[in-house]
């Protein structure tokens, strides 16, 4: 399904700088009237040049960059404002979300695929031709085709008026002969594709008996390092098992009692280290005081012979008595400390007495105390190590396995069989595509003319034109009225516009017959002019016929204000101030 669902237009023709949006999402008759407020009054003159076919400009411009009619890009912006066109078409096809933006200056050109945009790199004014081109292979549909079966527009050359050429383009864009050429271009690619796989065909021929020999090498090499991984593998196994055996043989208790054991032991130790040391520097602290003690006691014995304890001379003056008195001052001192030093001496011999000998020094299986207190975390850790290597798979036992039972490839040539029939295939389908004789064009001309000739009889019956208007095998067009062959001038204004809707109503159902419905269709002004009564009320009737059974979402641009009692809903297109407005209830982003 081609769903259009809304547009939106800022400063696009005589739309200015206020965004203005139509919703395409509904299924019934809408009616366009406008109403020119710049002209005053209920003149017939107000209903003209509103910008009704504006919205058909925009809705083409959005999709394919073009107008419907022949207007020049440049001549698309709001001539006051000059600047900031913008029109945003949304879209569904085969439930995938589309938003197309179109503006020129400056120039935009962004197209959305679901929320994502796609990347556009030849951007230039708002235009991209590989970006469009995507567009339109997206669509399926050339703008040609567009104005012909969902937007007619009074200012459209009619079908029939076109050369004959033109005619046969858009007839076998219609009946899916163009596709035949497109898909004569698809095969050709398929069939280089299939010529490449015949040369990587003899390729692999040709590596197959290489490949055969580095078989048998790669195994050999796998069956190495197997013996390599087993034989690792169960030494490690063993390591495992032996580490367990010794864990399990460990009295855990006795082992913990040793460490509190050997930490008392490195307590002692140290301590009969400390005290040794002290000992050590009382006694020699006790030399010193010794001598000192010996030296003083030596040193009064001379001053009380008034003689110098230094250089032995006489002394007889008053500082004898205060020398005598500083010696026999620092013997005092010298005697309390020594007998300090001895005490501390006593006191740490005694201390080093009482800790007695170190000992032997007790042997422990861990290094650390916490390690012991872990031993029972240790062995269930072992275990599991142990568990897990010995269901370690062997990694190489699978590949060795697979590849002796792949074993040499047999050499032959079935698939280079197939593909060469499979390339003859193609050549004979490509010619079957290109040959203008060919049955195939000729079955799809018979089978979708016949049902074209069948839909345009219909609509031609149900619109009251008496004529016969029929497309013959070589795609050209007869028009006869009673047995007389008539051309489409020969017609008048009416019946040309009677023609002209059959055609696009006929070739819309054979459109969606072959490829896909299409929710949206545009009737410009066809109704308005040269069409007497009937042809208004017949038309009218089909095309309230086509959105209620249909669910099609018809849009007939009209001056007769007499048509808005005949339709559920209009749509009124308002000019003031030279600007163009529609009063929708739509909430615009």
């Amino acid at each position: 399904m081609f769903r259009i669902k809304t547009l939106t237009v800022k400063n696009f023709m005589s739309v200015g700088n206020t965004t203005q949006a139509v919703d395409f999402n509904r299924q019934d008759l809408t009616l366009v009237l406008g109403e020119n407020l710049d002209l005053g009054g209920d003149d017939s003159g107000a209903r003209n040049g509103t910008g009704k076919t504006t919205i058909i400009n925009a809705l083409s411009f959005a999709m394919y960059g073009n107008a419907l009619t022949n207007i020049k890009k440049d001549n698309l912006i709001n001539k006051t404002n000059q600047k900031n066109m913008m029109v945003t078409i949304d879209f569904e096809k085969d439930g995938i979300e589309y938003r197309i933006e179109r503006g020129r200056k400056p120039g935009i050109m962004k197209f959305f695929v679901g929320d994502a945009e796609k990347e556009i790199t030849d951007d230039a004014q708002g235009d991209s031709r590989e970006t469009q081109a995507e567009i339109e292979r997206m669509l399926g549909m050339s703008h040609d085709m567009f104005k012909h079966i969902v937007a007619l527009n009074t200012y459209t050359e009619p079908f029939l008026a076109l050369r004959a050429n033109d005619q046969r383009t858009i007839i076998e864009q219609l009946l899916g002969i163009t596709l035949l050429s497109e898909k004569a271009d698809r095969l050709k690619e398929i069939n280089k594709t299939t010529k490449d796989a015949i040369t990587q065909e003899e390729f692999r021929i040709k590596a197959v008996g290489d490949a055969n020999k580095r078989i048998e090498e790669q195994i050999e090499a796998l069956k190495r390092r197997q013996t390599l991984w087993i034989n690792k593998h169960g030494e490690d196994l063993e390591k495992l098992q032996a580490a367990l055996s010794e864990l399990q043989q460990i009295d855990i208790d006795a082992e913990i009692g040793a460490h509190k054991a050997l930490a008392e032991y490195k307590q002692k130790k140290k301590d009969i280290t400390d005290l040794s040391s002290h000992i050590s520097r009382a006694e020699q602290d006790q030399v010193r005081e010794v001598k000192l003690i010996e030296k003083l006691k030596k040193d009064i014995a001379a001053l009380e012979d008034h003689k110098c304890h230094s250089c032995g001379q006489e002394l007889h003056d008053d500082k004898h008595e205060s020398n005598l008195e500083s010696k026999k001052k620092e013997l005092q001192e010298a005697a309390l400390q020594a007998l300090a030093t001895n005490s501390q001496w006593i006191e740490l011999t005694g201390g080093l007495k009482e800790l007695g000998e170190l000992g032997i020094k007790p042997d422990t299986f861990y290094e650390k105390e916490e390690d012991a207190i872990h031993h029972r975390s240790t062995l269930a850790s072992l275990q599991q190590q142990i568990e897990t290597k010995a269901a370690d798979a062997d990694p190489y036992a699978e590949q060795i396995v697979e590849m002796q039972e792949q074993g040499v490839e047999e050499i032959d040539y079935d698939i280079m069989n197939e593909l060469v029939n499979l390339r003859e295939h193609q050549d004979f389908l490509l010619k079957l595509l290109t040959n203008k004789d060919s049955f195939i064009r000729k079955r799809i001309i018979d089978q979708n003319l016949s049902y074209l000739n069948a839909r345009l009889g219909q609509y031609l019956d149900r619109i009251g034109l008496p004529h016969t208007v029929k497309f013959n095998n070589d795609l050209s067009v007869s028009i006869t009225e009673l047995g007389r062959d008539l051309d489409f001038d020969n017609l008048s204004r009416g019946e040309r516009n009677r023609v002209i809707l059959s055609l696009s109503w006929a070739f819309r159902d054979v459109w969606e017959s072959l490829y896909q419905p299409i929710n949206l269709l545009f009737i410009d002004e066809m109704i308005d002019s040269g069409m007497d009564s009937s042809g208004v009320e017949n038309a009218l009737s089909i095309l309230k016929k086509m959105s209620r059974e249909s669910n099609k979402s018809v849009w007939l641009v009209s001056h007769k204000d007499e048509l808005a009692g005949r339709v559920n809903n209009t749509l009124h297109v308002v000019k003031e101030n030279g600007f163009t407005s529609y009063n929708t209830d739509i909430e615009i982003a």
